[in-house]
């Protein structure tokens, strides 16, 4: 007879980097041709950051569809949570919302920065006779 696992166990995030941003949301000047990108094509820049973080490609083209970027907002509290950055969402709507070419820019530059690979702990090998 063969038995089957139903449930794996997740993964658990551990960062061992700073719980801040690595840029602030203005330093373009750590990441130019970055920046001048977004600025110059916002949604193409966006496009291939989400398809880079893991997400669909074409995700953030969902953003014209409101005054306050559903998508942007959420990649951004989606981001503080997976690399342990303090924050609010309050203040992530307001960047969000305001100056959405940046907040993509901050984020680009925190994935280039963090790279941190997925590492599975209290993993264990279920096979079942």
């Amino acid at each position: 007879m063969t038995s089957f696992v139903i449930k794996q166990p997740g993964p658990i995030m551990e960062s061992k980097e700073s719980n801040q941003w690595s840029s602030g949301i203005c330093d373009c000047t750590n990441d130019m041709a970055g920046c001048c990108f977004a600025c110059w094509c916002g949604p193409c820049h966006a496009c291939l950051h989400s398809r880079e973080y893991g997400e669909c490609l074409c995700l953030p083209l969902l953003d014209m569809f409101g005054f306050v970027p559903p998508i942007t907002m959420s990649m951004r509290v989606s981001m503080r949570q997976r690399y342990g950055i303090k924050g609010t969402f309050c203040n992530d709507c307001v960047h969000a919302t305001c100056c959405r070419a940046c907040v993509w820019c901050q984020m680009s530059r925190e994935m280039k920065g963090r790279k941190i690979p997925v590492v599975l702990t209290r993993a264990r090998n279920t096979m079942l006779p």
